[in-house]
């Protein structure tokens, strides 16, 4: 394919990526607190749920790409590491996830948290991918009309770039994603008005996410680990089963509940 019918991506600096990323959460936490007050108000125990979601989302977003800091920084530093280091949708998730239960669990919080989240999330990652598509390397290359160039200036401001991809029509992936998320959440939304799926909401959108990410690595262009598969996908080969049993064994439960033990009473 001809690289004058691709569009050429000019760069951008990482300040972009953070802002982007910063509107996303701020879109997250809005809808978050829409829906809690729809729900009776915002409390004291889902302001702690929320803030520990966020902090656990943030540390686990890091620490899934230590590995690449460390890997590529001259002189390793925890300075060096909160600023470059950059951060993983898929960690982030997970530190979320955990985070949200950790904290209600701590503080003995009971009632379901998934339909609040899910829609808040899927917004928020959305917009966040905004700023990875201008400032990420798109993907790899392709020979459809739909594909990307990266110029030599934004290239070297790419950590890692293969050389041989300037120039190259190149498939956007962050495109493929970013409509996802937005039609996820307005999925989401439209269930959580219904009173679907409300206590496993949020695993319903790690579970459609999940599969969808894992087919997207073949063109994300990430490096390449194990059999032709990159890191994001052997986390996920487990995660998806585990996923999978955790969702359908609750919606099984929640359809045949166990029977009501009847209390004795005197003759």
């Amino acid at each position: 394919m001809p690289a004058s019918t691709a569009i050429t991506l000019t760069p951008f600096g990482a300040p972009l990526h953070g802002l982007f990323v910063l509107l996303g959460t701020v879109a997250a936490v809005v809808v978050f607190l829409l829906g809690a007050r729809r729900r009776g108000g915002f409390g004291d125990e889902r302001m702690a749920v929320l803030l520990g979601a966020l902090l656990c989302g943030v540390l686990g977003a890091k620490l899934a790409v230590v590995w690449r800091y460390l890997d590529a920084a001259p002189a390793p530093s925890l300075l060096g590491f909160l600023i470059q280091s950059g951060q993983s949708v898929l960690g982030g998730l997970t530190g979320a996830y955990l985070g949200a239960i950790a904290t209600k669990r701590l503080i003995g919080y009971r009632a379901s948290t998934g339909d609040l989240f899910a829609p808040a999330v899927a917004l928020g990652i959305g917009i966040g991918r905004f700023g990875c598509l201008l400032t990420e390397a798109p993907g790899v290359p392709t020979g459809g009309r739909w594909g990307v160039v990266v110029d030599a200036a934004r290239a070297a401001r790419i950590p890692g770039f293969p050389p041989e991809w300037i120039g190259v029509p190149l498939h956007p992936s962050f495109v493929y994603e970013i409509p996802f998320h937005f039609l996820m959440a307005g999925l989401l939304l439209h269930l959580r008005a219904r009173g679907a799926f409300r206590t496993d909401l949020f695993k319903l959108y790690l579970l459609a996410y999940a599969p969808f990410r894992f087919l997207l690595e073949f063109v994300r262009g990430n490096p390449v680990v194990w059999h032709g598969l990159t890191r994001s996908q052997l986390f996920l080969i487990p995660s998806i089963p585990l996923l999978a049993l955790t969702f359908f064994r609750r919606r099984r439960a929640a359809a045949h509940p166990p029977p009501l033990l009847m209390e004795p009473t005197d003759a």
